[in-house]
């Protein structure tokens, strides 16, 4: 009950945390911008809370898959007694979610609801058996009437930084000179800037950017603010990708060829 109590007030605090757009994106033509609501803490890239009875340890964690027409992971950061903690990450937000859980034999399951105060948030209904920890199955329902479900499938993975990932891997392992931008599109020029964002997990807003990196195995959603974690290469890389694309816009069919 002591650890309950303790998870509690702690996961409180983080609640009231303030989300901020992020300067080094927050441009009109940068996709990396946050999207969530004021209540939602974004800092998720540091290790998470993780706070468990002895039992049910094994049940901590973050599990991800598809969610629509989405990625989604949801993240289990605590658990004791009969209720549960978590925060989901998908479609650009951010959400913590609250309830119980129940055990029936090997059988875990659990009863999640977000806050409600945004008007994505809604109920999550899931399982985890212990004979098969890392697979998570369940199901969500909407608040807002009228809208329809969901049903998902997730594997257990651990998000992990990694430079060497990706179609521009250079953008994040060295500074980039003019020689390797000056007769790339802008189209491309565009995805090695947000390509830098996925590595450290950025879920976008920018549908059509979300679902590019969601089709990469190596790209696990895990913030929405990445303040803090760019390194200084990849800073100064994105100020000379931004540049080209300016330049490449300016130019349009001109540029490049």
């Amino acid at each position: 009950m002591f650890l309950f109590v303790t998870a509690s007030l702690l996961l409180s605090c983080n609640n009231d945390k303030k989300t901020a757009e992020a300067p080094e994106q927050s441009n009109e033509k940068a996709d990396a911008t946050t999207s969530t609501s004021a209540s939602a803490t974004t800092e998720l890239k540091q290790t998470p809370l993780q706070i468990a009875s002895k039992p049910y340890e094994k049940l901590l964690g973050s599990y991800v898959g598809p969610f629509g027409t989405n990625k989604i992971t949801m993240l289990i950061t605590a658990v004791a007694g009969d209720s549960v903690v978590g925060r989901t990450i998908v479609g650009g937000n951010d959400r913590p979610y609250r309830g119980s859980f129940k055990q029936n034999g090997s059988l875990f399951s659990f009863n999640g609801k977000e806050p409600g105060d945004h008007k994505d948030d809604g109920e999550f209904n899931f399982a985890i058996d212990e004979k098969s920890p890392d697979k998570l199955q369940g199901s969500w329902k909407p608040f807002a009437k009228g809208r329809p479900g969901k049903e998902y499938a997730l594997d257990r993975r651990k998000f992990q930084y990694n430079a060497a990932v990706g179609t521009f891997p250079e953008a994040s392992q060295r500074l980039l000179k003019a020689a390797d931008l000056e007769n790339m599109m802008k189209e491309d020029l565009e995805f090695m800037r947000n390509e830098i964002f996925a590595r450290h997990g950025f879920c976008f807003n920018r549908k059509n950017m979300r679902q590019m990196f969601e089709m990469e195995d190596w790209y696990v959603p895990n913030t929405v603010d990445i303040r803090g974690f760019l390194t200084a290469v990849e800073k100064k890389n994105i100020e000379l990708i931004k540049r080209y694309e300016k330049y490449a816009d300016e130019y349009g069919d001109e540029y490049g060829r």
